[in-house]
């Protein structure tokens, strides 16, 4: 099979609404012999699978990026490698994956840095290691969007909004920042807060 068939199949499970990969590749099997003629077993697609993440990768970044609309919100969430128990004899990633925390506990892996606009679409992303501050990648992730971009309070340095030209970045203040933001940033920062309690398992109308 080519890397764009198996692209095509990665794809278009992405966007069925099916629940697991096989299920997905037993119909593929079989009612789409005739679109994919060299078509691989499932054992064996599995195991090629992953060679699609750099050309995906690229094809996003060149051909399927959202809009810059002058209204932006950036995030992150973890990749987890594997289980922390088996972080000492796991080999995939070893040079390469760190140790991390967020508002969950630690974990071994990576870092996804998203940068969306508010109907959803992708801006920009990058990929760190767990033990990367979230303000590191900001300047690159930032380069080309204008207009405020919306965080929350670890994406935030008074040196980072020094550097950053054309861009307004808001967050909810930190304690020792003397800042006010408008009742507008305010509602548009409201998606970060549910999202924290909701990690959390609190109550969000506390």
């Amino acid at each position: 099979m080519s890397i764009c068939e198996i692209m095509t199949i990665v794809v278009q499970f992405h966007l069925s609404n099916m629940r697991t990969f096989k299920h997905f590749y037993q119909i593929l099997e079989k009612y789409h012999k005739r679109e994919f003629p060299k078509l691989l077993s499932y054992n064996r697609f599995v195991e090629i699978m992953p060679i699609t993440i750099l050309p995906l990768m690229m094809f996003l970044k060149q051909c399927k990026m959202g809009k810059i609309t002058g209204i932006s919100f950036i995030d992150s969430t973890k990749l987890r490698v594997c289980h922390n128990r088996r972080i000492e004899s796991n080999k995939v990633f070893k040079d390469i994956a760190k140790r991390g925390k967020d508002s969950t506990g630690w974990y071994y892996g990576f870092k996804l840095h998203l940068l969306i606009n508010e109907y959803g679409e992708i801006i920009n992303f990058t990929f760190t290691p767990a033990n990367i501050d979230d303000r590191k990648p900001v300047q690159e992730l930032l380069k080309n969007v204008k207009g405020k971009v919306y965080a929350d309070k670890g994406y935030i340095s008074d040196n980072l909004a020094k550097v950053l030209k054309n861009v307004e970045l808001i967050a909810r203040p930190r304690r020792n920042m003397k800042k006010e933001i408008c009742n507008f940033d305010k509602v548009m920062l409201i998606p970060f807060y549910i999202l924290y309690k909701a990690c959390r398992g609190s109550n969000i109308y506390e």
